[in-house]
């Protein structure tokens, strides 16, 4: 039994990490306002060491549309400026000697259903990592029942497993749900 409770709780840690996997991916895509969420995986060359932005820069949001990033060393605002256009997050920085600012430009309707697409996509690779870990765990359960486990317990614990993948599926639906309501919100 004990070998059981181990793997549903493993089936339960690779499910929790399919959500957050998802959770990380919708981050990333742009709303059509400002987020300091776009820069958070952007890399600077620091001294020779890829550094994230954060740890080189200010990074704030001054209006709805308008991120702003300033260096706390001036001579960081170059580097800064290529790492935003190599990191391809569809903004052009604008840099005036002071400050990067990224003006972050209304979507068209056009680019919305191609980012509602993104989130579903983000969302059935969510589901997969769900079916996986519910795949590992039924292997492991029927290895039990081979090496003794009761039939019947097997089959109650094979159950409560679907359960569990059920409510993960109906969490992902729900997430993508309301990224999806944002994304489509003018």
């Amino acid at each position: 039994m004990v070998d059981l409770d181990k793997t549903m709780a493993e089936a339960k840690a690779h499910m929790d990490k399919a959500i957050e996997h998802l959770e990380h991916e919708l981050i990333k895509l742009r709303t059509g306002k400002a987020s300091t969420s776009l820069v958070t995986d952007v890399h600077v060359e620091y001294y020779g060491a890829p550094t994230p932005l954060t740890q080189v820069a200010n990074v704030q949001i001054a209006d709805a549309r308008t991120i702003v990033i300033q260096p706390w060393e001036r001579n960081m605002l170059s580097p800064i400026e290529r790492a935003l256009i190599n990191a391809n997050i569809g903004i052009t920085p604008s840099n005036d000697g002071e400050v990067i600012r990224l003006l972050v430009p209304p979507l068209t309707e056009e680019r919305r259903k191609e980012l509602v697409k993104k989130a579903k996509h983000a969302g059935e690779e969510s589901k997969v990592g769900v079916r996986n870990g519910r795949h590992n765990a039924l292997g492991h359960i029927k290895q039990a029942v081979k090496d003794g486990v009761p039939e019947d317990l097997g089959k109650r614990i094979e159950n409560d497993l679907q359960e569990m993948v059920n409510k993960y599926v109906a969490q992902v639906d729900e997430i993508l749900a309301v990224k999806e309501k944002e994304i489509l919100t003018v």
